[in-house]
């Protein structure tokens, strides 16, 4: 009777060890699930998770910050100052439009390279040599990230790209911008640009605005304006303030406690 009981002890058992998942695999740093657990994570929180899960603590005089006009590029590292300042910035207007693991691998990226310029100095802010390959086929590794070397949008940075100017030269055959000029901002073509002088030199158009942001320059508030008092403005209110001391004097003198409003 007692075998029985035991065997059935462990058949229950067994059955109750194959119901019961056990304890659950970490979740990859870019699992969809992400994506309805913490679909607009603290960027900073993440940040130093990431830094002492893949860098060793090594970041953390490191900042991160979003920035709201970089729509060229999703993640940039720079180094600044004598101190050596260095900061990673992203891109909120084009990560905005992704999903949350573009943004996962778009700052572990950046984090690569402010590792490389922390521990050797690196100053190259566009070199993906051995040492860049290296950490980030670490990390893929070990978080299920998928880094790549380079993570540029192109179709998020193309419609923020408003501002159209075309060139009325040579240029406008010639691939593969055909005379077109795309910006985000409004800044026309001019001798600012790099390319301005062989520009010139090999084609010697003009650039003409063609396309700019529906209602662009336009504020679209009803302003009203109100006028600052005058000289006679200023007399009124001069002799409102003359009469009123003149009232208080005289309920002073008839000793009558002046009225309260």
């Amino acid at each position: 009777m007692e075998d029985e009981d035991f065997l059935l002890a462990l058949r229950l058992q067994e059955q109750f060890d194959q119901e019961t998942p056990g304890p659950e695999r970490a979740l990859s740093v870019v699992d969809e699930s992400w994506e309805v657990l913490d679909p607009s994570p603290d960027v900073r929180a993440m940040f130093l998770q990431f830094n002492d899960r893949f860098f060793w603590g090594k970041l953390s005089g490191v900042e991160v910050k979003w920035s709201p006009r970089m729509t060229l590029c999703a993640g940039v590292c720079s180094y600044e100052g004598r101190g050596g300042l260095c900061s990673i910035r992203l891109s909120e207007p084009l990560l905005k439009l992704r999903p949350r693991r573009d943004l996962v691998q778009t700052l572990l990226h950046e984090m690569i390279h402010a590792l490389l310029f922390v521990t050797q100095n690196n100053r190259d802010r566009d070199g993906h040599g051995p040492e860049f390959c290296k950490h980030m086929d670490r990390i893929n590794q070990a978080s299920g990230a998928n880094i790549t070397i380079y993570h540029s949008f192109h179709d998020e940075v193309d419609m923020y790209r408003q501002h159209w100017w075309r060139c009325n030269g040579p240029c406008q055959n010639r691939r593969p911008f055909f005379g077109y000029v795309k910006r985000a901002m409004n800044r026309p073509p001019s001798a600012r640009d790099p390319w301005w002088a062989e520009h010139q030199k090999t084609c010697g158009g003009t650039y003409t605005k063609i396309k700019e942001p529906e209602n662009y320059g336009k504020t679209g508030k009803d302003v009203r304006w109100i006028p600052l008092p005058g000289v006679i403005g200023i007399t009124c209110i001069y002799f409102l303030k003359c009469f009123e001391t003149e009232i208080q004097n005289t309920f002073r003198r008839c000793a009558i406690a002046p009225p309260t409003v």
